[in-house]
């Protein structure tokens, strides 16, 4: 291992040429090995040696919860499509056959769930901007080009599409400028929100060139940053070259009056466990920062609520807000990754029950679905009709936020689209489309 001229050790990454040899020291037979590899032309792997040394319980794998998280298993896929892979790879075929199959079996998974690509295009005049989607009124996402990619990849992850190497299927934008120009014919928006990818795989030379813009746009009150790098690399903001530069860069920010937000994605508590994380948040804190914790519940690594209950307090002592736990969403392998609705109620009740009223700044289960985030208050029978209570946390109509609704119970329900309306034939946003289609 590389070190560095303060004895800490560099980042190295692992990709799918890596995968075979790592995947011996989880005890793979070769059979099962293949069948991951082949998993892995589908869905994209890329770990780091942080994650696979420190992280990793090498002695429970592959049933370790952090080994689940980031390395592919055999049965996230339907076995018809990797046993063709498999038989693919072992005969040695053509690249580019291997890669037809792959993005045939791709194109099955949902690549741009909640109308991505369709219903949060922004434009300027006719023409659409690359690089940024627009869901909601007051809060702007923007894509940076050099920051997308992450420092680890989660097998869960929604935003697979953008690491498949596919430019069809990814958002990137190098153009900060066209953002400003954006926000500047949006007096709306109030809030961007930097993501990926990861933009704090980015160095500071080029974080600050997308940074320093937004500084200078007055309606702007929060510039967020969603990120994995607390968990995967917390070396970004101890030992890295441009750890410090780094920091500043946070504290111009606050300086400028903005409130700058680390959206940190922590999926179990052992990636809170190195004193490194400590270290890395104390400094971000100490810049003015805020840092709010963020994960979907994933079956076979967190549908637990001590899971999740020792994870918020933990986050709560090192000085992190609990925000949201969200539910998988409904792409890639969501079908081996869900968590049914009601079950997601009960651990997030149970959870929620088992801490402090300081905890209780998190949110969820919440589903990032097309008409917004909708969370599942709770399960209850009304006039003799067992029915889950929801309401939208954010929307594209502002007007429908913090209305509660109603839908059947379902106990294998696992996402939005699964609910049918209680009480009503139609949902919320349904209703609202409808009325605004007969006004129209």
């Amino acid at each position: 291992m590389i070190l560095n001229q303060a004895g800490t050790r560099r980042f190295k990454a692992y990709t799918s040429k890596h995968l075979d040899e790592l995947l011996l020291r989880a005890g793979l037979d070769e059979t099962q090995r293949l069948k991951v590899r082949a998993v892995a032309t589908v869905l994209p792997f890329r770990t780091n040696a942080y994650v696979v040394d420190e992280l990793i319980d090498w002695s429970a794998a592959p049933d370790d919860p952090v080994y689940r998280l980031v390395f592919p298993q055999a049965d996230m896929l339907p076995s018809p499509d990797v046993d063709r892979l498999a038989d693919l790879l072992k005969a040695e075929a053509p690249n580019a056959e291997i890669q037809a199959e792959a993005n045939r079996v791709r194109m099955k998974l949902n690549p741009h769930p909640a109308g991505q690509l369709s219903l949060n295009v922004p434009r300027i005049g006719k023409e659409p901007v690359p690089g940024m989607q627009h869901k909601y009124p007051e809060t702007v996402l923007f894509f940076p080009k050099q920051g997308q990619t992450c420092h680890a990849y989660c097998t869960y992850c929604f935003r697979w599409a953008q690491f498949v190497g596919d430019a069809d299927l990814k958002f990137a934008s190098d153009d900060v400028e066209q953002l400003v120009a954006y926000l500047g014919e949006h007096p709306e928006v109030t809030s961007v929100l930097l993501t990926g990818g990861d933009p704090m795989i980015m160095g500071e030379p080029v974080l600050r060139r997308y940074v320093e813009p937004l500084l200078e746009v007055e309606q702007l009150e929060s510039i967020r940053i969603g990120t994995k790098s607390l968990a995967y690399w917390p070396q970004r903001f101890t030992t890295d070259p441009d750890a410090d530069d780094t920091l500043r860069l946070f504290e111009r920010v606050v300086a400028a009056g903005k409130n700058l937000a680390f959206m940190s994605h922590f999926s179990h508590p052992r990636e809170l466990e190195s004193p490194l994380v400590s270290q890395a948040v104390s400094r971000i804190l100490a810049s003015g920062a805020t840092i709010r914790t963020q994960a979907p519940l994933i079956r076979s690594i967190n549908d637990d609520p001590e899971v999740w209950s020792s994870m918020w307090r933990q986050q709560l002592g090192m000085g992190m807000i609990p925000y949201y736990m969200f539910v998988e969403r409904d792409t890639g392998p969501q079908d081996y990754f869900a968590v049914p609705l009601a079950r997601a109620y009960e651990v997030f009740r149970d959870a929620y029950a088992s801490v402090s009223g300081l905890c209780r700044t998190v949110r969820g289960p919440s589903m990032s679905a097309t008409p917004g985030k909708v969370c599942v208050d709770g399960v209850t029978e009304i006039a003799g009709q067992k029915v889950f209570v929801l309401h939208l946390i954010q929307s594209r109509d502002p007007s429908l936020v913090g209305r509660p609704f109603f839908a059947r119970y379902d106990p294998q329900a696992a996402w939005l689209s699964d609910l049918r309306p209680a009480f009503a034939d139609r949902f919320p946003w349904e209703a609202a489309a409808q009325e605004a289609l007969l006004s129209a």
